[in-house]
């Protein structure tokens, strides 16, 4: 599925970091025409690509070509990973030489993610760097909740300097690069069984009938053995992954410009009865869903110097009725 991040003209990219513990779930496998790197600077998380399973630790950073299509599956609760994205543009602007030609990639190698595992010193040294870029962009509550850039909402991406911000992009890019081509992949990809891969995408196509049951039945396999094999491979029972699936889709469909109320939502989402669904969102969030609706805060930047060029934004509002 090709996913529109909808970064506005004056913006070459987008820096955030993402955190396990306010970020919702976005499970639908995706590709967008940026380019997109990540850096785990705690706990781990877990990407499906292709046929291949990936888990990546601390201090892991890794690339997703514009034309490969990922899915992040899991994440352990105190993940934290910078996420950021580079324009086709900017690639074009930034790269001329040789040494960066591999950024002009549409994709990595089959069933791949390219990585490596960065030395301490050098952890440190970028994490301090992607901190400072990310200086006069928004509130971190507010990104996280809108997962970085919005997905099915009317929010848009915002930092208080933009000119600051494309030229701290296209620093962090190149010098990104060269740790890559310096480093060494230490992970090797987890193979999946074709029939994880089917359950994988019939559960991502929007499956209403997503019970163990009828996922065996159309993998070809008996409900002790599918679920004992999706866990093992995907890494969470399938009953978690399939209601972090739901909870992602109730945030879709309560960011849709028609907001519907929360039980509708919740019915779209696929769950079974409003005590499910809260049973799920208290367990992810910690607080029910209308405390963590109401909360969300208008878009405001993390500096004191941002603040004051913020100007006005669309506020991505939601109903909790």
């Amino acid at each position: 599925m090709l996913q529109d991040l909808k970064l506005d003209p004056d913006y070459d990219g987008f820096l955030f970091l993402a955190e396990s513990a306010r970020n919702p779930p976005s499970l639908r496998s995706h590709h967008h025409a940026e380019l997109e790197l990540n850096l785990v600077a705690r706990g781990n998380v877990t990407y499906v690509t292709g046929e291949g399973r990936f888990t990546f630790g601390p201090r892991s950073l890794l690339w997703m070509f514009p034309s490969q299509e990922h899915q992040l599956v899991d994440r352990s609760n105190d993940a934290q990973y910078y996420v950021a994205v580079f324009k086709p543009e900017l690639i074009k602007m930034s790269c001329h030489s040789a040494s960066y030609s591999g950024l002009k990639r549409k994709r990595a190698e089959k069933n791949s993610v390219l990585h490596s595992v960065l030395a301490p010193e050098t952890f440190g040294f970028l994490r301090r760097m992607m901190d400072h870029v990310m200086e006069g962009s928004l509130d971190p509550d507010l990104l996280n909740r809108e997962a970085g850039f919005g997905v099915g909402s009317n929010f848009r991406y915002r930092h208080g300097d933009p000119d600051g911000l494309n030229a701290g992009l296209h620093h962090l890019l190149l010098f990104c690069w060269r740790l890559q081509q310096a480093g060494t992949s230490r992970h090797r990809p987890f193979s999946l069984h074709p029939a994880v891969s089917k359950a994988i995408t019939l559960l991502g196509d929007d499956n209403r009938d997503g019970s163990l049951g009828a996922l065996a039945r159309q993998c070809g396999l008996s409900e002790a053995h599918f679920s004992r094999l999706f866990a093992t491979q995907v890494g969470v029972p399938l009953n978690r992954y399939r209601n972090s699936l739901r909870l992602a889709r109730f945030w879709e469909r309560l960011r849709k410009p028609v907001q519907p109320t929360i039980m509708q939502a919740v019915c779209d989402a696929g769950f079974g009865s409003y005590a499910q669904f809260y049973k799920v969102f208290f367990e992810a969030y910690g607080q029910g869903p209308r405390a963590v609706i109401s909360s969300h805060p208008k878009p405001v930047f993390s500096s004191s110097e941002g603040r004051k060029k913020q100007g006005s934004f669309i506020n991505a509002g939601l109903r909790a009725d």
